[in-house]
């Protein structure tokens, strides 16, 4: 295991230049953000999809209730409401654990993302990526693949000519 460097030392900033040069590590980076954002966006209707499903299964709940107590006689009335009580009690503390599970497997499969991130970088060599949870490390590589977006930016922008 390699010393982990605290900030963008000279090497790391000469060996990303190199790195840089025949543009295969933008090509990579943008196909590194592309599948991010495509995971994320995944995640995300994942988790809408629940919360709209919890939320259509808490109405027909309510709906089923109201029906109950419209129907019920008055003297068993105290009682219904006592199970429906639990009733909604028990669906809420269902919907809680689903969405527990849910934002676990978010996380999860976003930690999974930066692995991959990380080792896809380091096998194309580009200095400065390996496989970390260190947060200083973390930071250094974002800002690391700030940098090359940046410089891909600004290599993919026609030159301005001087008046």
């Amino acid at each position: 295991s390699r010393p982990p460097p605290q900030r963008l030392s000279y090497t790391i900033l000469s060996d990303l230049a190199l790195a840089l040069i025949d543009g295969t590590v933008f090509e990579i980076v943008q196909g590194l953000l592309e599948i991010q954002h495509l995971t994320e966006k995944n995640l995300y209707n994942q988790r809408l999809k629940l919360h709209s499903e919890h939320r259509v299964l808490k109405q027909e709940m309510f709906h089923r209730h109201k029906e109950a107590q419209q129907s019920c006689k008055p003297h068993n009335l105290p009682l219904l409401k006592a199970a429906q009580q639990r009733e909604l009690e028990a669906v809420e503390q269902r919907i809680r654990e689903e969405q527990r599970l849910m934002d676990e497997k978010i996380v999860f499969e976003l930690d999974q993302k930066v692995i991959d991130q990380q080792s896809t970088l380091e096998k194309a060599g580009v200095s400065g990526f390996y496989i970390t949870t260190n947060p200083q490390e973390l930071t250094l590589q974002m800002n690391l693949l700030e940098l090359i977006r940046k410089l891909q930016q600004k290599e993919s922008q026609p030159e301005k000519a001087f008046p």
